[in-house]
């Protein structure tokens, strides 16, 4: 048993080993995040870049709580029955934004398909909050596919954030198995709708290394 251990047992390269997160920055944003009981998708998500970004004062902001009602394979974020609506969040991270004096604040959130509005109404409160107490700030906002509703969609269309983002993540052949609970042509659709919607500008987001080919990509 023990030179099967000893066998299996394999060096990781020095690339994929990351800094133990250190300096006033990282300390300055863990205290905030704790204090207000906020969530990040760099917490919720495990991800391994937390501690080089919040070194340099820049983090996600996760809204409508840490536990999501979907299942993706690639994430880390719990799967389950989430926690009520907390409607002091939207003060609370605009109160964080503006302490930290962030100039382009990232925002997403959890899917949150046990709720009627899908989680829309925070979403949009969210935005107004961050104008309104912290105005100098731009934002770009994360959305989940809402169920593709559109007047679901149209709450973040009205309150017009600089950038509305929903993320592809994967091509169409790989989807059902990366995104069990999502569609390919229901997110494609948003992103289509956000656009003749009247959003100025939308982005989307793509993996790669999940056995994609290069014409799958360019498709």
């Amino acid at each position: 048993m023990e030179d099967l251990i000893q066998n299996t047992t394999v060096q990781k390269p020095k690339w994929i080993r990351v800094k133990l997160p250190t300096g006033k920055n990282y300390r300055e944003l863990r205290t905030l995040v704790d204090k207000y009981k906020l969530n990040t998708i760099c917490q919720s998500g495990s991800c391994p870049n937390m501690g080089e970004c919040w070194g340099e004062g820049t983090a996600t902001f996760m809204i409508l709580g840490n536990i999501c009602t979907r299942s993706c394979g690639f994430c880390g974020v719990k799967t389950g029955k989430p926690l009520d609506v907390n409607w002091d969040e939207p003060e609370k991270v605009a109160r964080s934004i503006k302490l930290m004096k962030i100039k382009h604040a990232v925002l997403t959130s959890v899917d949150r398909d046990d709720l009627k509005d899908m989680g829309s109404i925070l979403w949009a409160e969210t935005v107004n909050a961050v104008r309104r107490i912290s105005p100098g700030t731009t934002m770009e906002t994360l959305i989940p596919d809402f169920q593709g509703i559109t007047k679901h969609i149209d709450r973040l269309v009205d309150v017009a954030p600089e950038v509305i983002s929903h993320n592809m993540e994967t091509v169409k052949r790989l989807t059902r198995e990366v995104r069990i609970q999502a569609k390919y042509e229901r997110s494609l659709e948003v992103l289509r709708y956000l656009k003749e919607a009247g959003q100025r500008r939308t982005k989307t987001g793509v993996m790669l290394g999940l056995g994609e080919t290069k014409d799958e990509v360019f498709r």
